[in-house]
Formats: structure tokens, C-alpha cells, sequence
């Protein structure tokens, strides 16, 4: 028996939670006796991972969040940093939180650590100048994305395409009927899925306006009911007292704990915060609004320093709009409503939105942690 394989890693929120706990998952099929430490959640736990400080101290949103929690996030990487340069681990997979794991991975690597950075940064969208900071701080990135990989060739930084596990994880087709069957919703009901974020700062921007613009539809649509998925308890907290500050108390809200996909395949159309889960909305193959709202400043500083025309990754991935964005000051009630219940009506429009997300679907899905696991052995070796 060789010594046990140490791997540190460093996963920031939800959706790098899931991506390292199958990655985890399947480098012990392989690396039986390898041991995973560092900073995660319960779904990396549950794999055996030590969490050192849970992620959610690094789950924040936009320049202005950031700032507000500087002191105590700066704190918890200087200490893990120290630890880590101690102890020495065989590899550092930082998973995505670019601006917590690209110093600390360019700190270790400087120190002789091998490092990955899993989930490349967005630098197609914004920001295209930290591949140089990217180059320095790593010896692999993992993308997930088809547009990614040539820019890193092309910045002659190794890099390994290895699609998106969400896309491994969703079918290729759901039946709507089956799963409200098993929600307990009718099979004619007009459902909309409404998902105001996982970050209990998300829901302070948007839980209100996600409720308003559900009273909205309500008047066009007397049937319709609103399916919610919520990420943990904080959060559902948030969007029962904006029902409670909306007065919408009468409204049919069926507030779930997680399953965002059952209640995205259950919908016919979704009202989805920009992020993972307009990527979750896409692969059940579903209409959607995109929106999002950030505090001002913030917004500002990215429209800035945008490259994309689109916010919305099924936008992004297709390279035009399938679906409609709405943001920042244009995301009032009025407006979402108005959308929603458009998408809703126009049935010919869905069938197209369907054929196009099965091509993203199909370019996606390419067994993404048995790709990335190989990735990381290689490192190793």
C-alpha cells in the first residue's frame, strides 16, 4: 500500500458543492485510500471531504457583498493558506470562486503544490485579462463550457474540456406529467417554476419582485401556481416573508426544499435568476425568463466590462436569444409577467426552445467526473 493521496480543495458555493462531490466521488474509485480536505459543503461532506470552514462563509454576491465581508474572508484564506503550505497536499483542485482560488492556488503552485482550477472563470464574458493571473496560478484548468477550451490553447495554458455534470446528471427528455404526478399537481394547470437564487443575498434582491410578478400572472392566468424551489432554510425563510410583506398569502406558492429540477420539469415555463440554474432550466428543455437585479454599483462595473451581448448561459451557449433576459431596473413585476405569460401562450415557440437546448444538452454531456478525475490523475503523475 503506497501512502494515502492528500487533496485539498476549496468549492465556494452550491453549485461547486455538487461539481467536487461527484469529482470526489469518483477519484475514490479510483484512489481508494486518498484523502479530501479543505473548504466545502454537506454534498462534498457526505464523501468523506474534512470541511475545515463550511462554504457558505465564501458564498457572496456581487463587488458590494464582497467588500462588506472582506475582512473575514480575507482572515479564513490566510489561515487556510498557512495550513495548506504546511501540510504540503499532493494536489489543490480549486473548485470555481475564482477570486478566493486564483491567489491562493498561484500561492501554492509558487510553493511547488500542483494546482487545478476546476471550472474556468468566465473570461469569454468579462474580466478576458485574469488568463494571464490564470496562467500563473495553475498547471490544468478543467472547462466546462466548448467555447473555453481555445482560449486557454491559445494562451498555451493546459486545459482539459470535460462539459458540464449537470448535463450527465439531467435525461435527455422528462416527462412534465410524470413529475406532476408525483408533485401532486394537476396535469392541466398552468405551472410556473420560479427560482429566486440559492444566496440569501439573491433573495434579499429578488424575493419580493419574484412574489409581485406571481400576483401578476394570477390576473392574466386565474389557474396558474407557482412551484419554488429553495436551497436551504435561510433562503425559504427569505421568500416566505416577502409572501407574508406582499400580502400574496392566497396565492398557490408550493415552496419546495431543493429539487429545482422537479420543479423546472414540472413547469411549463420558468422565471429563473441568472446563474446554474437557467443552465438547470435549459436541459429540461423548458421556456424561460431570465432575470437578475445586483446592487447598482456592482451592475454598473460588470456592464462595463462585458464582452457577451447575453447574461443567461443557455443564451450564451447558443449564441443567440432563445429566451428573453430581463435586468437590473427593466426587471419590475409588470414586465416579468407580461413575459412569462407570453412564453406560456405561445406554444410553437416552446417546441423551438426545446430543439434548442437538446443541442446545448448533447454538447454537454461528456461524463464530466470521470473526465475531470482523469484530468486530476494525470496531474498527480
Amino acid at each position: 500500500m503506497g501512502k494515502a493521496v492528500r487533496i485539498a480543495m476549496v468549492a465556494g458555493e452550491a453549485s461547486g458543492d455538487l461539481l467536487a462531490s461527484h469529482l470526489i466521488a469518483a477519484l475514490k474509485q479510483r484512489l481508494p485510500e486518498a484523502v479530501f480536505f479543505g473548504i466545502g459543503g454537506p454534498k462534498m461532506q457526505a464523501q468523506g471531504f474534512d470541511a475545515w470552514w463550511p462554504l457558505e462563509k465564501l458564498a457572496v454576491m456581487g463587488y458590494v457583498d464582497a467588500l462588506r465581508n472582506y475582512r473575514e474572508i480575507a482572515g479564513i484564506r490566510r489561515r487556510l493558506k498557512k495550513r495548506l503550505l504546511d501540510l504540503r497536499p499532493d494536489i489543490f483542485i480549486g473548485v470555481d470562486a475564482p477570486d478566493f482560488n486564483l491567489g491562493l492556488e498561484a500561492d501554492l503552485k509558487a510553493a511547488g503544490v500542483k494546482t487545478i482550477h476546476y471550472v474556468s472563470p468566465s473570461i469569454w464574458a468579462w474580466r478576458g485579462g485574469r488568463i494571464k493571473k490564470i496562467g500563473k496560478a495553475v498547471n490544468r484548468v478543467l472547462a466546462l463550457f466548448p467555447m473555453e477550451p481555445p482560449l486557454y490553447q491559445k494562451a498555451g495554458i493546459p486545459v482539459t474540456y470535460v462539459g458540464h455534470p449537470l448535463a450527465d446528471i439531467v435525461p435527455l427528455q422528462t416527462s412534465k406529467s410524470a413529475v406532476r404526478e408525483a408533485l401532486q399537481i394537476a396535469r392541466e394547470a398552468p405551472v410556473f417554476a420560479l427560482l429566486p437564487g440559492s444566496r440569501q443575498g439573491e433573495l434579499a434582491m429578488m424575493a419580493d419582485v419574484f412574489v409581485q410578478t406571481a400576483k401578476r400572472v394570477r390576473e392574466h392566468l386565474p389557474e396558474a401556481l407557482f412551484v419554488v424551489p429553495l436551497a436551504t432554510r435561510e433562503t425559504r425563510l427569505q421568500f416566505e416573508a416577502a409572501i407574508y410583506r406582499q400580502q400574496a398569502a392566497d396565492l398557490p406558492f408550493r415552496l419546495l426544499f431543493g429539487h429545482a429540477q422537479d420543479a423546472l420539469g414540472a413547469a411549463d415555463v420558468s422565471l429563473v435568476a441568472s446563474g446554474t440554474a437557467t443552465l438547470e432550466a435549459a436541459l429540461l428543455k423548458r421556456p424561460m425568463v431570465i432575470t437578475y437585479k445586483i446592487a447598482g454599483a456592482s451592475y454598473w462595473i460588470m456592464k462595463r466590462m462585458a464582452y457577451q451581448p447575453f447574461v443567461g448561459l443557455p443564451n450564451i451557449l447558443a449564441g443567440r436569444e432563445v429566451v428573453p433576459e430581463i435586468l437590473q431596473d427593466d426587471a419590475t413585476p409588470e414586465n416579468l409577467a407580461a413575459a412569462l405569460v407570453k412564453l406560456y401562450e405561445d406554444k410553437e415557440n416552446a417546441r423551438a426552445v426545446a430543439d434548442a437546448f437538446t443541442d446545448i444538452h448533447l454538447q454537454l454531456r461528456q461524463n464530466t467526473a470521470e473526465k475531470a478525475a482523469q484530468a486530476v490523475i494525470e496531474c498527480l503523475d
